[in-house]
This record gives C-alpha cells, sequence and structure tokens, in this order.
C-alpha cells in the first residue's frame, strides 16, 4: 500500500522529476563546457636492495626493512617534496608561474615495492615531462642518501590522450541518476506538503456537521459559475427545514450531526452529479442547479420537499425526527448579480413560509416586468 502510494505521488508530481533532471543535465554539461580540461600523467619506480652494497643476511635484513614500508614513505616524501620541484622547474627551465595549476603526488602501491607519481594538470606533455624529471630529480637525491637501496623508474609517465576531468558523459549519467533521485524526494515533498495544504484548504470550505460547502466558499462557487457561463441559465434554491432546530436542541451532539448528514443525502441523492450543495446557516441548506431553467428547478424543488417530509429515523438511538420543510428558489437571466439573485431566492423563502398552500416559491426574471411562478 505504501509504494501505491509513493507511486501515485511520483505519478501526480512527474513534472517536478522531469524539471529536476533536466535542470541537472544542463548543470552539468555547462560545467564541462566552462570547466579547463585536467589531464593526468603517472611514472612508477621500483625499490629494490643495492645487490653491491648488501648480500647475505643484510640483503635479507633490507627485504624486511621494505616490507615495513617506512624505506617507501620516506622516498615517496622524496618525490613529493616541493624543493625538488622547484629545482626541476630550474633544471628543465620552466616557469613556475606557468605550472601553478600543476599537482604532484606520490604514493606506495599497496603489497608492493613501487612508487607511483602522478602529475595533473591542462598540458598533458607538461604534465608527462614534469612526472619523469620530478621522479629523476628524487632519484638523484635519494643515491646521496640511501646507498643501501636502488630506486629506478619502472614506468615512465607518457602524455594522456583524454582528460581525466570534466568527462561529459559520466557526468551526464551522474547528473541524470541525481537528478531522478532528487527530483523524486521533490515531488514526494511536494505532495507531502500539497496533501496538509489541501486539508486545510478543504476544512475552510467545507461545513464539518454536514460535509457540504459552507456558505462562503458557496457563494465563491456561485460567482465563479457565473462568471464563467454569463449566458446561461442557473437556479438556486434555499432548502429550510423547519422544527430543526428544535430536535438539534434535544439531541446530543452525535445524533445531531447524524440527522444533519441524513438532510444532506436526501439532498443529494435529489440532485444531480454537477449539482452543488452548501448550508446556508443552521437549518438551512442551499442548492445551485447550472443550465437548469425555472420549470425543472421547480420539478426538483418539489421531490426534495416530498423527501424532506418523510420521517427520518436517525440511526443509533431508535428516534425519528420529523421535518416541515420550505422552500424558496430563484433563476438566473439577464445578467443579474449573484447577491441579487440570493436575495430574490431568500424573499422566495419568505413567501414560502408565509404561504401554507405554497411550500415551494419560484422567483424568476420575465420579460417586460418581473414575476413570480404561480
Amino acid at each position: 500500500m505504501e509504494i501505491r502510494l509513493y507511486v501515485e505521488m511520483l505519478r501526480r508530481s512527474w513534472w517536478i522529476i522531469v524539471l529536476t533532471v533536466l535542470l541537472a543535465l544542463n548543470a552539468a554539461l555547462v560545467s564541462s563546457y566552462l570547466t579547463t580540461p585536467l589531464y593526468s600523467s603517472s611514472a612508477r619506480f621500483i625499490v629494490s636492495p643495492n645487490l653491491e652494497q648488501v648480500s647475505g643476511k643484510d640483503l635479507v635484513n633490507s627485504l624486511t626493512a621494505l616490507d615495513k614500508r617506512s624505506i617507501l614513505s620516506t622516498y615517496a616524501e622524496f618525490m613529493s617534496s616541493r624543493r625538488i620541484f622547484q629545482e626541476t622547474l630550474q633544471h628543465i627551465q620552466i616557469d613556475p608561474l606557468a605550472v601553478k595549476d600543476y599537482d604532484v603526488t606520490t604514493v606506495v602501491l599497496p603489497e608492493a615495492a613501487i612508487l607511483e607519481l602522478t602529475v595533473s594538470g591542462p598540458d598533458p606533455v607538461v604534465a608527462a615531462l614534469l612526472a619523469n624529471s620530478v621522479g629523476q630529480r628524487a632519484i638523484d637525491y635519494i643515491s646521496l642518501f640511501y646507498s643501501s637501496y636502488d630506486i629506478s623508474v619502472l614506468d615512465p609517465a607518457l602524455p594522456a590522450a583524454l582528460p581525466y576531468t570534466p568527462q561529459p558523459a559520466r557526468d551526464a549519467a551522474l547528473a541524470l541518476g541525481l537528478g531522478l533521485v532528487g527530483g523524486a524526494a521533490l515531488a514526494i515533498l511536494s505532495e507531502q506538503l500539497r496533501i496538509p495544504l489541501e486539508s486545510y484548504r478543504q476544512r475552510l470550505r467545507v461545513d464539518s456537521e454536514t460535509g457540504v460547502f459552507n456558505s462562503r466558499y458557496f457563494r465563491t462557487l456561485l460567482d465563479a459559475e457565473l462568471s464563467s457561463k454569463p449566458n446561461d441559465l442557473l437556479s438556486v434554491g434555499l432548502v429550510d427545514v423547519g422544527g430543526l432546530q428544535e430536535v438539534l436542541e434535544t439531541l446530543p451532539p452525535v445524533a445531531s450531526q447524524r440527522l444533519l448528514r441524513k438532510v444532506t443525502e436526501i439532498l443529494r441523492k435529489e440532485l444531480r452529479g454537477n449539482d452543488i450543495v452548501g448550508r446556508w446557516n443552521e437549518t438551512s441548506f442551499i442548492v445551485m442547479l447550472p443550465t437548469t431553467p425555472g420549470t425543472a428547478a421547480a420539478r426538483t424543488f418539489q421531490r426534495i420537499y416530498q423527501a424532506l417530509l418523510e420521517p427520518s429515523d436517525i440511526e443509533g438511538y431508535n428516534m425519528t425526527a420529523s421535518m416541515d420543510p420550505h422552500i424558496g428558489g430563484s433563476v438566473f437571466s439577464n445578467d443579474l448579480a449573484s447577491e441579487e439573485l440570493l436575495a430574490q431566492a431568500q424573499s422566495a423563502l419568505d413567501q414560502a413560509r408565509r404561504d401554507p398552500e405554497k411550500p415551494v416559491y419560484i422567483w424568476q426574471m420575465k420579460s417586460p416586468f418581473w414575476a413570480s411562478n404561480d
């Protein structure tokens, strides 16, 4: 279930993932284009006992000393020495400022008496020259201090054919992966932030007792409907449930809510799928019937009236509530403002309350004068 939930989150926010991937790829490609290519050249050197200086038992001791790695680490420090690097530049006549972007590193290869000196920089030829020259200069120095061991070139450095950085293909693949992961994380985070926000917005729109829209949001929906379809017919109706207030005052809160929900169920059952229900006040509801003329609205309101007349059982309380409904409606036409439309519906409801013979009353404008349906 959790996996399906996350998949649905990713499906709804797919555009965040795509945007993140595109941004990551764009950043990687721009970075590759702007970054100066760097090349790396490595020379390897082997260290062994000097057979002219040691023999027999001393040879065995020399090999044992090499296993302790201290000799190799000392030689590596020679090769990484700043002094040796500067003297090498003087010897091969290179301006130090010209190689300020070059790095020299020396490592001891594991399980071997071999040193690897690496020079990296923007010019592969210069990098190889420096690796070989620094290595040779270090050999000259080492031979002055350590005569018991020989150090010689095993593999000379060669100019690299390709830079080790940037690598557009590798960087693009990495950016794609990071973009997908980052985009998925952002999409899930966005959904998790959106869901509480949507819940909060829904609470602001919906009446907590009945589950239908509150009067403030119903007015917003009505204004939007009239603005988007100014030439279409539209009917609204105020449904006053007489006697509901007295019943609600005698019932516990849970029973009151169940009765209110029962009323909303009746309204929804008698309305179409695109009709809208809202709670107008404590005992009144309001309905909006898009693209509905007065005659059709009158039939709908009559059905609602008859359904509300039926006694309603309150589940779990062994009680039956009888209601005395009245309905006042109005029909939109001739660019009537929403407030005036609602005012006419309220006036029609007041008329329905006054006339016991006509509990459903519909108002609509008839050219060339104002009139009410009989």
